[in-house]
């Protein structure tokens, strides 16, 4: 879990805040922070809750770049002078407008240097007791890196297993309403982890996005209590889940959830309703197992959406597809599973599910 004492316990966070630096462990404990870095930057990975205030946008920094390494550094410092000076008015002028006399915000570019340090200069000569983030956005990742290899080791995990369609994401979902601590890959990934898995409502994060929102959520947790997670595989969609935190999750003790075909056929067609009214997304989709079920199986299951058949095909995938490769990856990577207690689900609405949530939670020592 994050450190909210100084890495030095003789410098007092106030007063390293007063030379203007602060350190990574030292991130919660400011109003807000801000992402100095060019948008660009910022979509592939910031700090958690962090805004993004750029001092300089995606062309303005690719603009300075050019002009350092075609005319001089000289050259490049001066217009980049300009171009942040102005840019930093425009969020005085904006977004910071309505900030209090009291008002505390940490400050990062890439690796603390002369873009935070530009805001953080303006804002402290404004009155606000402002910091730049020693080492910027590059200590912080290290610093995920290091708290990803080692925060795993230190949590209680519990394993939801259950084949496709069995709602093990809802079922977190009533854990965390019953109180239960719970740790969801699959939100945090954007994608519900099959083939036909990607959320056309959300794309799913950068790689290195993915290991902060981990990150933010393992270290938030009470490890003297459970943590319930699903039985991911290595990737969710294009993510990879972090090593040490799939090696941990693949020992831990697990619980099973059933259903019967006709639930989790009724829970896939709630889950995936966007394929109910666009069979040739579907079909698209279902050309990437071609490989796997041939061509003529393919076909059979694009006529049977092209005329609505759902509850056929649906409960086609599950027999043909879904249930002996989610066989095959329990065997292999979550042993545990096979001696482990086993819930029914016997219907797919919400407070079926919401019952037998609490009878877990209930039952968790």
């Amino acid at each position: 879990m994050i450190s909210k004492e100084p890495a030095n316990p003789r410098i007092a966070a106030g007063q390293r805040r007063k030379d203007g630096l602060a350190r990574v462990t030292e991130i919660f404990e400011f109003d807000e922070i801000i992402d100095a870095r060019s948008p660009g930057e910022f979509a592939q990975d910031h700090l958690p809750g962090a805004i993004s205030l750029p001092v300089l946008n995606d062309e303005e920094r690719a603009r300075v770049g050019t002009l350092h390494k075609q005319a001089s550094a000289f050259e490049a410092k001066k217009v980049g002078a300009a171009l942040v000076a102005r840019n930093i008015a425009r969020h005085l002028e904006t977004r910071l407008l309505d900030k209090p006399r009291n008002y505390r915000p940490l400050i990062y570019c890439w690796r603390g240097g002369s873009r935070s340090g530009a805001m953080t200069t303006i804002l402290r000569s404004v009155g606000w007791n402002a910091a730049q983030l020693e080492g910027g956005h590059k200590a912080y990742r290290q610093y995920v890196i290091e708290q990803l290899d080692s925060l795993p080791d230190h949590l209680d995990l519990r394993v939801i297993c259950g084949p496709t369609g069995v709602g093990k994401s809802r079922f977190l979902n009533a854990l965390r309403a019953c109180g239960t601590q719970v740790l969801d890959l699959e939100d945090l990934a954007a994608h519900m982890g099959s083939v036909l898995g990607a959320d056309p409502a959300r794309p799913q994060p950068p790689q290195k996005l993915f290991e902060s929102r981990i990150w933010f959520a393992l270290q938030g947790y009470d490890p003297k209590r459970p943590i319930f997670v699903e039985s991911e595989s290595k990737k969710i969609g294009n993510l990879h889940t972090p090593e040490v935190l799939l090696k941990r999750m693949r020992a831990a003790p697990c619980v099973n959830l059933h259903a019967d075909i006709a639930v989790r056929v009724e829970l896939l067609k709630q889950e995936y309703a966007h394929f109910l009214s666009d069979a040739e997304l579907l079909g698209g989709k279902l050309d990437c197992l071609v490989e796997i079920q041939g061509k003529e199986r393919i076909e059979s299951w694009k006529n049977l959406a092209r005329a609505g058949h759902w509850d056929e095909l649906v409960a086609e995938l599950l027999v043909h597809h879904y249930d002996p490769a989610y066989k095959r990856s329990l065997n292999r990577n979550f042993v545990g599973a096979s001696n482990a207690a086993t819930l029914n689900l016997p219907a797919a609405d919400p407070d079926t599910m919401a019952q037998l949530a609490r009878h877990l939670a209930n039952s968790v020592p």
